[in-house]
């Protein structure tokens, strides 16, 4: 059984910062790569971030340069500090996980957490 748990949403005004973490748990060999996707009401989800386990990242045109995607590999955990926050960056925020478990490898997901940038 594999959990990740996000944590660090909320509401901020235009131009305000705000952490997502996401600390994935359970019985885990290795974790290849994690990130996060966001979906906003009515659109489809999409790509943010992306980190290997080596550290090469990838952003999607809307983030870079305002968020940044880390990784703890000793806690498991992915971060993405988002600064500089518009209102179009509203929409719930989910972090994935590409890990081995057992004999197998695959796609794990948190619950998402809910970002509200509006002044």
């Amino acid at each position: 059984q594999v959990q990740l748990v996000e944590s660090g949403g909320g509401l901020v005004q235009p131009g305000e910062s705000l952490r997502l973490s996401c600390a994935a748990s359970g019985s885990i060999f290795s974790i290849y790569a994690m990130g996060w996707y966001r979906q906003a009401p009515g659109k489809q989800r999409e790509l943010v971030a992306h980190i290997t386990s080596s550290g090469t990242t990838n952003y999607a045109d809307s983030a870079k340069g305002r968020f940044t995607i880390s990784r703890d590999n000793a806690e498991n955990t992915v971060y993405l500090q988002m600064t500089s926050l518009k209102p179009e960056d509203t929409a719930v925020y989910y972090c994935y996980a590409f890990l081995k478990m057992g004999g197998s490898a695959g796609n794990y997901w948190g619950q998402g957490t809910q970002v509200t940038v509006s002044s």
